[in-house]
């Protein structure tokens, strides 16, 4: 805590849109929390805004490694997680977590479980493929089989969490993975979602 205090002293939380200090997101910038289903095949998915504008901003500061900011977005995405939830991050690639030092999406979670009683189980490892970041549509909706689950799931009930849904494809993917773990997906949670009048198809 005495650490934390020195660092946010030396180095302040700063906006990821507006590059403001004394917050990563402010109050300026963040769209009202206005959570929202998105339309997926498979899963229940709740969405807290459009990835687009501050959202979009602050999901790339995400992707980046800021601490702060991914420690906002769990604040925000907390009231769509139901209370004493098994959260499931869905993972950084190995790349990215030597690049960056800290899996964003795990950080995110864990903050939202801590306004919502919720318990974060890492489970979920890449076994195949690569990011979806660069493919197109159709490779994003025919990747398969990149994740897998390293605990046995038997009677576990998991909610999926992840920073931006846009093809839905990475979260019917992990969920297929906690299936064949013994697990059930109740849904997912994202801090944003892309706008496509038809995303799965």
């Amino acid at each position: 805590m005495i650490l934390r205090a020195i660092l946010d002293a030396v180095f302040p939380a700063q906006c990821a849109a507006c590059n403001m200090l004394g917050s990563a997101l402010c109050g300026s910038c963040a769209p009202p929390f206005a959570a929202f289903t998105v339309a997926h095949p498979l899963l229940h998915v709740i969405a807290t805004g459009w990835y687009e504008d501050a959202l979009r901003s602050a999901v790339l500061a995400l992707k980046d490694g800021r601490r702060d900011v991914a420690e906002a977005l769990g604040a925000r995405i907390a009231p769509a997680i139901a209370f004493g939830s098994l959260l499931v991050p869905v993972p950084t690639t190995r790349a990215r977590l030597r690049t960056r030092g800290v899996d964003g999406v795990a950080l995110v979670a864990s903050t939202a479980a801590c306004f919502s009683n919720a318990t974060v189980l890492r489970t979920l490892e890449h076994c195949g493929g690569d990011m979806q970041r660069g493919r197109s549509r159709d490779e994003r909706l025919a990747a398969r089989d990149r994740f897998r689950a390293r605990d046995a799931l038997q009677g576990r009930a998991c909610t999926l969490v992840d920073d931006v849904c846009t093809t839905g494809a990475t979260l019917s993917d992990c969920a297929l993975a906690i299936r064949r773990a013994g697990g059930t997906v109740t849904g997912a949670v994202v801090v944003a979602a892309t706008k496509s009048p038809t995303p799965w198809e």
